[in-house]
């Protein structure tokens, strides 16, 4: 028979092993909720940087007037079931010689040397003044495009000095030629259709070939400036020939009949996002 400290001393160890073994576990749980909470810690700040940038893209992108969002950015780059011209069809070859002068009097701007992908492109680096637009105006498009494109700042300030540059020279809205820019290519200069048409704002080299070959024929519509000033004066003309601009986005596009396809839409939403993200405001 067990004495008496021996039964005292086993009902102590039936009762300590339990808290023991709560005590183990909870020190297991103590340990995982500090290697999490160090993890968090770590993470946390990222996660929600990233989601001030998400923040920041989406109301640049969707925020639109109360028409809402416009899908522009479905599908390919362009709706091909329309015809193509600029897909606009083009006034009748000029003869060189007279083309070529044309050409050259709006290449160069009222005191300003020739336009250049190159110069454009330096000035956006330097962070120069764009004629028409503040600097907080500037830099706020300039992220915009950036952004929803994913091109370099660099080179969507190079794009921004190109439109304002040959807006003024065409007497359009710079911010309607970048909005043609976004819906035809996405701001991809090498950008090429099924049927041809080429760089930033999808002109046809087979239809408009009098107005590359000042510029040194077909294979400068890959020059972005020069692919956008074409593309500036076709729908220039278009909106001449069609007497406003929804006509003349139409003609742009290549409809010939009363749809065309909501190119026009999509094209006067991007330039509503666009005014909205710079603050400048639609001409």
């Amino acid at each position: 028979m067990r004495s008496v400290p021996e039964r005292l001393w086993r009902g102590v160890r039936a009762v300590l092993r339990p808290v023991g073994e709560f005590v183990h576990v909870s020190a297991i749980y103590l340990g995982l909720a500090v290697l999490t909470t160090l993890g968090l810690s770590l993470v946390l700040p990222s996660m929600r940087q990233q989601s001030q940038q998400l923040h920041e893209v989406v109301l640049a992108m969707f925020q639109a007037d109360g028409a809402g969002f416009m899908a522009d950015d479905e599908g390919d780059i362009q709706n091909w079931s329309l015809p193509q011209a600029a897909r606009a069809p083009d006034d009748g070859d000029v003869p060189p010689a007279a083309d070529a002068a044309e050409v050259a009097q709006e290449t160069v701007a009222e005191g300003a040397g020739p336009l250049s992908f190159a110069g454009a492109l330096t000035a956006s680096l330097r962070d120069e003044p764009i004629q028409g637009a503040t600097q907080a105006q500037a830099h706020a498009l300039r992220s915009y495009l950036a952004r929803k494109y994913r091109i370099a700042h660099s080179v969507a300030g190079a794009l921004m000095r190109t439109a304002f540059e040959v807006g003024r020279e065409k007497k359009l809205d710079p911010q309607l030629l970048l909005a043609v820019i976004a819906i035809e290519s996405r701001y991809n200069p090498f950008a090429e259709s099924s049927v041809g048409a080429q760089g930033l704002m999808q002109v046809m080299t087979s239809v408009h070939r009098a107005k590359l070959r000042p510029s040194g024929g077909p294979a400068s519509v890959f020059d972005p400036v020069v692919n956008v000033r074409v593309g500036a004066q076709i729908l220039s003309d278009c909106i001449r020939r069609r007497g406003g601009l929804e006509g003349g986005l139409a003609c742009y596009v290549g409809a010939t009949g009363p749809s065309d396809g909501g190119y026009g839409a999509r094209v006067l939403a991007e330039r509503r996002r666009i005014a909205l993200a710079s603050g400048i405001p639609i001409k």
